[in-house]
């Protein structure tokens, strides 16, 4: 339970607020290479130039030119673009209705490891971001979960301190990150059981 009156609930996004799926990206990206859609994923996310990616110091342009010539694609950019975008499934997790609620009474904020092609994307395409004017994500940040500074960086920004926090992630060592902070951190698994833990720790849902 938080030790004093919760002001700030703070989402992760990929697979709590929008569902994630990477094949559907690699399946795309991978057209014309030698590689598997799962073989692909796995030589990007181990590229040695992913963290730089993720939190910041690669713009869009030349992470596009950097995968292209390592993996031999010959995609043009918005093909690049419009292929890593796929990953993001348009129909978002959760009920518009929480969020609008929830908008009310507390300050609300994202947190997460993504990077400047989804957020273009996110912001452009779903409507629930109008009620998170608090947005922290680790390629504006230069730094990704579970690192401590882009969770300061998010209370920072919610004018909170960690007690009267809510963190809400699907990653249970990002939950674990959090809770370490002495934020109230919650595990997420479906809309329903995270209306059942937001009631648990005294959130008002209406």
């Amino acid at each position: 339970m938080p030790s004093g009156k919760v002001r700030a609930i703070i989402f992760d996004i990929g697979r709590v607020l929008i569902r994630v799926d990477v094949a559907r990206a690699m399946t795309d990206l991978a057209v014309g290479l030698s590689l598997s859609p799962s073989e692909l994923w796995a030589a990007i996310e181990n590229d040695p130039s992913w963290p730089d990616w993720q939190e910041g110091r690669i713009s869009a342009r030349d992470w596009y030119l950097h995968v292209s010539k390592r993996l031999g694609s010959s995609l043009g950019f918005e093909e690049f673009r419009e292929a890593w975008n796929r990953a993001l499934d348009p129909e978002p997790v959760q009920k518009m209705e929480l969020f609008e609620n929830l908008s009310k009474k507390y300050r609300l904020c994202l947190l997460s490891n993504t990077d400047p092609i989804h957020v273009a994307s996110m912001e452009s395409n779903y409507e629930f971001f109008r009620f998170f004017p608090l947005r922290v994500y680790s390629c504006s940040t230069g730094a990704r979960k579970p690192n401590p500074l882009i969770y300061r960086e998010a209370l920072k920004a919610c004018k909170a301190p960690a007690s009267q926090a809510v963190y809400i992630d699907d990653i249970l060592a990002y939950v674990d990150a959090a809770r370490s902070l002495g934020m109230v951190g919650i595990h997420y698994a479906s809309p329903h059981q995270l209306v059942a833990e937001l009631d648990k720790v005294g959130i008002a849902l209406s």
